[in-house]
């Protein structure tokens, strides 16, 4: 059987792989958060028909000959640069200026999130659409105590969320009492493209991402800013999958035609005896 039919398959599952991804790249180009895929392909193994050989007193060296055997997918990432920000005018809509996450947090298991489109529960603590209550500084992701660092504002205060990531609460009343003030979190990582999905504009911290180091914002050790009344959205570029889409659907009718190609030569093989 001919190796070049073998090679126009695995072009075809590589490209097929790479429509996928930008089918949900595409999807999610309006989705909160959201951080586009990227797939590389690399070179499968190669059969060698003549080995190297190194030059003598009689003879010069000679190159190997090999051929190729197709191509196998190399890595499907994840690409965490800044989506472009809107303005929404709602408080507890936030975005992060620079590098992290959101930390956070159901039936303790910690998340990662880009998505700032928070809310208050009925109970007062600050949770994102699917009730996960968002984190403070105090949060110790090793050892737990999650419980006491979910953010909280009770019905009888008001508050204002400040670049640093401070809530500041006023308590209502004519006193106008100032509570202790909680700070936001924010997650960083050594390899935040070792970050693994979850669903729902989540991500799990892996081996490959490293463990998540909490920090304020604005610190020394944070130079991200947590901004208010707006969110960040899509890192999707419409133009860019596009563009690559068309690359993909082209690669993948190449290589359809190889496997035609093969099967006429096949063909011819098999009428040379009538």
């Amino acid at each position: 059987m001919l190796r070049s039919m073998y090679s126009g398959i695995s072009g075809m599952k590589n490209f097929q792989t790479k429509l996928d991804v930008i089918g949900n790249n595409i999807a999610n180009v309006s989705t909160p958060g959201f951080k586009k895929g990227r797939v590389t392909f690399q070179e499968m193994m190669s059969q060698t028909t003549s080995a190297a050989q190194g030059s003598t007193e009689t003879r010069g060296g000679k190159n190997a000959s090999q051929v190729g055997l197709g191509s196998q997918q190399g890595t499907i990432d994840n690409i965490h640069t800044p989506g472009f920000r809107q303005t929404t005018n709602n408080p507890l809509d936030l975005s992060i200026q620079g590098d992290g996450y959101f930390v956070v947090e159901s039936n303790d298991e910690v998340f990662y999130t880009r998505a700032g489109n928070f809310y208050l529960d009925d109970e007062g603590y600050i949770v994102n659409a699917d009730g996960y209550y968002l984190l403070d500084t105090t949060t110790d992701v090793v050892n737990g105590n999650l419980e006491e660092s979910r953010i909280h504002i009770s019905e009888d205060q008001s508050f204002n969320i400040l670049p640093n990531g401070t809530v500041e609460i006023i308590a209502s009343g004519e006193d106008g009492e100032e509570q202790d003030p909680q700070v936001i979190a924010i997650a960083t990582f050594s390899n935040p493209s070792g970050l693994e999905k979850e669903g729902g504009n989540l991500y799990r911290a892996t081996g490959s991402s490293g463990e998540a180091v909490i920090v304020a914002p604005q610190s020394a050790d944070s130079s991200a800013q947590i901004i208010s009344n707006s969110l960040e959205m899509s890192n999707v570029d419409l133009a860019e999958e596009f563009t690559e889409m068309i690359s993909a659907q082209r690669g993948f009718q190449a290589n359809t035609r190889i496997i035609t190609t093969s099967d006429e030569i096949l063909q011819e093989l098999v009428n040379l005896k009538r």
